[in-house]
């Protein structure tokens, strides 16, 4: 019998890897992959990927008249760096993201985002191969909007925890959101004091809501599930769009042989009665109902620091070896 993971291929959805290792990426042939300055930081510390630090640094030292200006510079570079190195790898996409201390912040996200694109044009790879990802707050929201509309390029919107996000992504013609599973079953766990299993997850039922939504108002935006614990978070949602996998779960769904059905339909979610809700233009709406969600409140805010803080931890590392 088929590896779980080649039958998960087979449901229809597309794997991806979130993951800066390059072996790793190599190993479970993904269409895409994804990353971000965590996954980044981890990977840096490996010594295999010195050779990209240094050129990134040199690159770097170059520009800005300020040591700060050119540990930015620097930090720009190691992350082409990686997607340009991940892209010989696969055959489709690597998400590349914004400083997520822009999160709140349009136009910041909106020229980071430009400029991490011309890096990359610079680099002879095209905008059509890089997803620009941003966390999903109404801001970013916004920055995906002007992004796709005005510059054609496209995005990945990040740090989803609610269907009122991923309504407001869809609406702003993101090419694809990223709703988080693990982190959401975190949350409940946390504050039920209870275990869930896969098929009452609430991880796994949010992404089904969003999946159901786009597919029954015909929404192009893909539906890409993120941050998983366990393979039967992933398993239940055989069928999404897109998964994108952490390597150790990639492992397991290598190594086993565990039928992995088809558990999502665009076909039957557009039988579904789910009504229709717009936020489009209303901030004010956006906000309110956002915040009714407590635990994707949290969770947001919580993601963002972290993304943030290992961003600070990278660039520090960066600094070190720019003084050097």
């Amino acid at each position: 019998m088929s590896s779980s993971l080649d039958q998960l291929k087979a449901s229809g959805t597309v794997v991806v890897c979130d993951s800066g290792d390059f072996a790793t990426i190599g190993k479970y042939k993904p269409q895409d992959a994804t990353t971000n300055p965590s996954l980044i930081l981890a990977a840096s510390k490996k010594p295999e990927y010195a050779s990209l630090i240094d050129a990134a640094v040199a690159s770097g030292k170059k520009e800005g008249s300020t040591v700060d200006e050119q540990v930015d510079a620097t930090l720009d570079r190691l992350l082409v760096e990686f997607g340009k190195k991940i892209l010989e790898i696969i055959p489709g996409k690597v998400s590349t993201e914004v400083d997520a201390r822009f999160s709140f912040d349009t136009q910041a996200s909106v020229n980071k985002a430009l400029h991490i694109i011309k890096l990359y044009e610079e680099q002879g790879i095209s905008r059509d191969r890089i997803l620009i990802k941003i966390a999903s707050t109404w801001e970013g929201i916004q920055a995906a909007h002007i992004l796709q509309t005005q510059h054609g390029i496209n995005c990945n919107l990040t740090l989803m925890f609610s269907l009122v996000q991923a309504i407001a992504a869809a609406e702003a013609g993101a090419f694809l959101i990223s709703p988080f599973v693990g982190r959401i079953l975190d949350w409940f766990k946390a504050a039920h004091k209870k275990e869930f299993s896969a098929e009452e997850d609430p991880g796994v039922k949010s992404v089904q809501n969003i999946f159901n939504y786009y597919k029954k108002h015909g929404y192009k935006t893909i539906v890409m599930g993120a941050s998983f614990r366990n393979v039967g978070e992933i398993t239940e949602l055989a069928g999404c769009d897109y998964l994108t996998i952490s390597p150790n779960l990639l492992e397991d769904l290598y190594n086993s042989t565990a039928a992995v059905p088809k558990k999502l339909e665009s076909e039957s979610a557009v039988k579904l009665d789910i009504p229709k809700q717009s936020y489009l233009n209303d901030e004010a709406l956006f906000r309110f109902d956002f915040n009714e969600d407590a635990m994707a409140t949290e969770k947001l805010r919580e993601g963002i620091s972290k993304f943030a803080a290992d961003a600070v931890t990278l660039k520090d590392l960066l600094k070190q070896k720019v003084q050097a």
